[in-house]
């Protein structure tokens, strides 16, 4: 009894507060109006509560079955239709979050519905009249669709297409109560709905509820049919519809051919869910195609929840067939057609998946992800688009998750090589031992294949996601510092998703200024990468110039014998002395240790000169930068640098016993070689001035302007490893093609040859040749001074003893070794000061004195004029270059135009090539330049110093007169 009572007490609360908050919203919707009497506003407001009640009442259920999102996505739309800007549209939303988290309210669907049919309450509903009105200010229920006339078998198949294509679900089944709708045309009143029907009408009503005998038939039949569609859309027999093969469904015959039109519409997807489910469970040697399998089943679980309701709504059909409806399942809202209408969305599904699969074979990871994003970006269709997006949204998480371990981590976690980096396994990295070992793990242990990065992020996104983890990568393993990484990770990992586009784009960019900004750090200040490109500069380059300057003066007396008897333990010992005397000494300790001398690999005739160089050593993982490449690019700067220094300092020795020798031994030579010195001292002169020139373009012309461009482009803020690499390798080029190393020309045997670098190296020969001769001429002077002297020694001792100055046995002296012989020439070179020796200048010379100074002015005069013919080729080939700094180069050389420049000319064959001097043939001793030795092999001396013999004066004279002709010729 009690719980009776507190039951009842509970259901006069329940309906108290449903007549408050009616009346709170009668009085919200229809306010009170200025004026107006008291008496009459509460009867306005009671037969409005009085009708609010009657609606509500006598209101049934939904048509169709309850969906929140939908209910709230019709407001919306409606807000937005009605409403200029988003603003009540986003206030809704608000608002509906709010209602979502209350859990007061159960019933939300109905709230929200009930709110949206309120708000078309001005196509139907309430319509107040004012006190002049014949309604005296009553309420008037109208329905404005209504045209006036009531046709109840319209109103059904209106009712009938809105539930088809309601999109919330399928529709719920009549409730068979006996009632109708009430009929309102006219402005009539609810109450019309209880006037009883004339016989006329009920005569007619039984007459269209009897079909005829073929459609009863046919109705039947179709019952049976949707029976058995359950089955047949899951891809089974049954009785009426069975399958004889994968891809072949029998129908039953004798059936009208609308309904073989529809049943051809409803065997679609039936026999794409046959297919599709086949390869689902097939197996894939693939993560992405794993992944696009697991959606496509999660898409036909969707598809047979849909078919479950779907037998569900045709069994209650049946059974209220059965009940009383006699065939007439139409009646109850299930039909063959409204089955097609139902699965519409779900067979354009099913087409999609299975155009998906057939376009996928042969396709991996990142393709299969482009393929299934071009539905989205090439399709105008709502559809389409949102089917494909969702598809992206699984098939695309194990391509994130390997871009998240790669990116955090710098591990590369693809088993199936499906990511757009790509690896190498154990077998197939193999270190070339001719590379570096940082190199290879940098350059070739990950490579990016462009194939495979998918549409969904750009190209270079995907070359920033490849540099983070590369940079990750070698930051662990070769740098060796894993606890960075390992912090790192844990401090910025988050998970990536398809669709967070801000957040994936957030992480990329600062893991990458992230991982950037610590190699850098570690290359800078662990490995002090910088110090070590300033030492090369500084020792290879030769810009520590007191330290050159004294290891050559130290090693030139060693360097001049022969390459065989040269020992690295001396060498070695020579380095340790010019850095202990020169300024180098005060650098750090790790950059000394590592610059060392060595010789490269001998020829016969070789001497010291040519296989000695220094070598500057660097480890892992600077050798990413300074790689092998690099190091014979380095090398061959410095032979060319070191083969100017030696040419100047030789230069140089020469030119300072001419300086001296002139105010002593030479001022007592003059009246016979004032001449021969002269055109010497002036030659010597000219060859200093190449040298100098050459030597201040290569060390502050190229390489200081390079080295600016190289110090610009590593100290920019957001500078990478790879910039660093690049801003070296573009550092060396320009060093080698300015500096004369660079430069390559096709011959007519079609070998490529640098063209400057053998022009130079001619000409640093053709100088060292003439310096020799110059000293040859200077022990001549030397010997004919001593001659001299003890002959007016002798004359003056015999004077004084009262004797003749000569006499008859100072004749037989003649056969005692002569003055001006080789031998006693070499001998007498001993004890002088020169760091050069003119030994093998001297060897093929005349020993009778007559011969002696003609073949040395014939050689001197030879030499000359070759290094002019040369100089001029040089300059033409200068002149017609494209670098400004290069053409420049030839103005300084040629300021006063003391040399004619000359073009090369083109041979009938086609190639390019330049004008026969003598001694031209010795390029091809120059091969090993080209693998960075460093040597200068001698000139074959014997022909030259043959041709300077008196015997062959006149071929020499001749040879000169036909060269001659030749230019003129060509100048013509």
């Amino acid at each position: 009894m009690q719980h009776l009572q507190d039951d009842a007490h509970m259901g006069y609360k329940k309906a108290q507060r449903f007549d408050e908050a009616l009346s709170t919203l009668v009085n919200r919707f229809i306010p009170e109006p200025p004026g107006r009497d008291v008496a009459v506003v509460d009867e306005r407001h009671d037969e409005a509560l009085e009708l609010a009640r009657n609606i509500i009442e006598k209101h049934g259920g939904p048509a169709v079955m309850s969906d929140i999102q939908h209910a709230a996505d019709l407001i919306k739309r409606k807000l937005l239709r009605d409403n200029g800007s988003p603003d009540k549209a986003v206030l809704f939303s608000n608002l509906y979050t709010r209602l979502l988290s209350q859990p007061v309210v159960s019933r939300k669907w109905e709230v929200l519905l009930f709110l949206h049919r309120l708000a078309d309450s001005d196509d139907q509903g309430c319509e107040i009249v004012s006190k002049d009105d014949p309604g005296h200010g009553r309420i008037r229920y109208t329905d404005r669709r209504d045209s006036g006339l009531s046709n109840s078998h319209n109103e059904l198949d209106d009712q009938t297409y809105r539930d088809a294509f309601a999109t919330a679900g399928l529709p719920k089944l009549p409730t068979d109560d006996g009632r109708t709708k009430p009929s309102t045309a006219n402005g009539g009143t609810p109450e019309r709905r209880n006037q009883p029907r004339t016989a006329k009408q009920m005569r007619t009503t039984e007459d269209d509820d009897e079909p005829p005998a073929n459609l009863s038939t046919t109705r039947m039949f179709e019952a049976a049919l949707l029976r058995d569609l359950p089955f047949t859309l899951q891809g089974l027999s049954s009785t009426n519809l069975s399958f004889s093969s994968r891809n072949i469904l029998e129908l039953p015959n004798a059936l009208p051919l609308p309904v073989v039109s529809i049943l051809h519409t409803l065997a679609e997807p039936s026999l794409l869910y046959r297919s599709l489910s086949e390869f689902v469970e097939s197996r894939d040697e693939g993560l992405v195609g794993q992944s696009l399998r697991s959606a496509i089943g999660n898409e036909l679980r969707s598809y047979l929840g849909l078919i479950s309701t779907l037998e569900g709504e045709i069994r209650r059909a049946i059974a209220v067939n059965t009940n009383g409806a006699q065939g007439r399942v139409g009646k109850v809202g299930v039909t063959l057609k409204r089955c097609v209408i139902w699965t519409r969305g779900a067979t354009m599904g099913l087409r999609l998946m299975s155009l998906m699969i057939e376009e996928a074979k042969n396709k991996k990871g990142g393709q299969l992800i482009s393929l299934i994003h071009s539905f989205s970006t090439s399709n105008g269709d709502p559809f389409i688009t949102g089917f494909a997006e969702r598809m992206l949204s699984r098939v695309t998480q194990p391509i994130y998750d390997v871009l998240r371990e790669w990116i955090y981590d710098g591990e590369l976690s693809d088993p199936y090589h499906e990511f757009f980096v790509t690896g190498q396994g154990s077998n197939d990295f193999v270190d070339d031992p001719r590379r570096a070992p940082a190199t290879s793990v940098w350059e070739e242990k990950y490579k990016l294949d462009e194939a495979m990065i998918p549409s969904i992020i750009t190209e270079e996104f995907a070359r920033k996601v490849f540099l983070i983890g590369k940079s990750l990568n070698f930051i662990r393993y070769s740098c060796r510092d894993s606890g960075w990484v390992e912090a790192y990770s844990k401090e910025a990992s988050r998970e990536l998703k398809y669709g967070d586009t801000a957040t994936l784009e957030t992480s990329i960019d600062q893991a990458y200024k992230t991982t950037m900004a610590r190699l850098i750090y570690l290359m800078d200040t662990k490995f002090q990468l910088f110090e070590h490109l300033t030492a090369l500069k500084r020792y290879l380059l030769l810009g520590q110039g007191d330290f050159i300057a004294l290891l050559m003066e130290s090693l030139s007396s060693n360097l001049d014998r022969p390459a065989g008897s040269q020992y690295r333990h001396t060498l070695t010992a020579q380095l340790e002395h010019a850095i202990r005397g020169s300024n180098a000494q005060f650098n750090s300790p790790d950059i000394l240790r590592r610059l060392d001398a060595r010789l490269t690999e001998m020829e016969k005739g070789d001497t010291g000169w040519d296989v000695f160089t220094l070598e500057y050593k660097v480890e892992a993982p600077v050798d990413v930068i300074i790689t092998t490449w690099a190091n014979r690019q380095y090398l061959k700067i410095f032979n060319l640098l070191w083969r100017v220094k030696r040419v100047e300092f030789a230069l140089g020795s020469t030119w300072r016993r001419c300086m001296t020798g002139a105010r002593g031994v030479l001022a007592s030579v003059n009246a016979k070689m004032n001449d021969d010195w002269k055109t010497a001292r002036c030659a010597i002169a000219e060859m200093i001035h190449f040298v100098n020139q050459l030597q201040y373009y290569i060390l502050f012309e190229v390489i200081e302007a390079s080295w600016d461009a190289l110090h610009t482009a590593i100290s920019a803020p957001d500078c990478t490893l790879d910039d660093l690499i690049s801003a070296h390798t573009e550092y060396l080029k320009a060093i080698t093609h300015k500096g004369l190393l660079g430069s390559v020309r096709a011959t007519n045997s079609s070998h490529r040859e640098d063209a400057f670098t053998v022009q130079l190296h001619e000409i640093l020969k053709i100088m060292l040749s003439y310096k020799e001769s110059v000293d040859g001429l200077y022990s001549f002077s030397v010997a004919e001074f001593t001659r001299q002297q003890e002959l007016a020694a002798k004359i003056k001792t015999r004077t004084a003893q009262g004797k003749w100055g000569l006499a008859e046995k100072d004749e037989d002296e003649s056969n005692s070794p002569n003055p001006f012989n080789a031998k006693a020439l070499m001998d007498r070179d001993r004890d002088t000061d020169s760091p050069f020796p003119i030994v093998s200048s001297l060897q093929s010379l005349p020993s009778d004195e007559e011969s002696m100074l003609p073949a040395l002015r014939t050689r001197l005069s030879n030499l000359s004029h070759e290094f002019k013919t040369r100089i001029n080729n040089l300059l033409g080939d200068l002149a017609v270059q494209p670098d400004v700094d290069m053409r420049f180069l030839g103005v300084v050389m040629n300021f006063n135009d003391v040399y004619q420049p000359r073009k090369r000319r083109r041979h009938a064959a086609g190639g390019t090539g330049e004008k026969k001097t003598p001694g031209q043939g010795g390029e091809a001793n120059l091969k090993r330049e080209e693998t960075g030795s460093g040597t200068v092999s001698q000139p074959d001396e014997k022909g030259k110093r043959g041709a300077g013999a008196v015997g062959t004066a006149s071929k020499l004279a001749m040879g000169k007169g036909k060269e001659r002709g030749e230019e003129r010729k060509g100048t013509r």
